[in-house]
């Protein structure tokens, strides 16, 4: 995926929100790697994937992009803070020996190696580990960039009235 518009895209929109809420000074890494956390978990909890105790199916694909995107987000921001924004692209290599629940579980350990480094490797398998995800969801580039314009634009509107 090309990320260079997204790169872009995010670092106005965490302008935006640090100069709207007075946080131009802050560290906000360990929060927004939280926040990361927390959007993680939703998604898993969209796909149900791991809930074997229940026959309910995995919510709407268009619910599971959104919450996809919501980590994209926090992913971008975290490369920007460590000045990592001129990765050019990420790459999609599913690995057929990984299912989706422990794909997530590799995500989780990839946000702590990279949260304990903050190098640009980690950071990279990071991102490399979710786009992964993606395909293991059934999502490709061209999805995830639309769905992140469009989730981009939902942020912007919430800012404007009070989030």
């Amino acid at each position: 995926m090309n990320t260079q518009t997204l790169f872009e895209m995010q670092k106005a929109l965490d302008g935006h929100i640090e100069s709207q809420h007075n946080l131009e000074q802050e560290d906000l890494f360990d929060r927004k790697v939280l926040a990361l956390l927390v959007e993680i978990g939703e998604l898993a909890n969209e796909t149900r994937c791991f809930k074997f105790w229940s026959v309910k199916p995995s919510s709407a694909k268009d619910v599971i992009l959104e919450e996809f995107v919501d980590g994209v987000h926090f992913i971008l921001s975290l490369g920007i803070e460590c000045g990592y924004e001129d990765l050019e692209s990420v790459t999609q290599n599913k690995n057929a020996e990984i299912d989706i629940n422990n794909q997530f579980l590799a995500i989780y350990e990839s946000v702590q190696k990279f949260r304990n480094s903050r190098s640009k490797d980690d950071y990279l398998h990071l991102f490399e580990n979710y786009m992964e995800l993606a395909l293991l969801l059934g999502m490709n580039d061209d999805q995830i960039e639309q769905a992140y314009i469009k989730k981009n634009e939902v942020n912007y509107d919430r800012q404007r009235k009070g989030y």
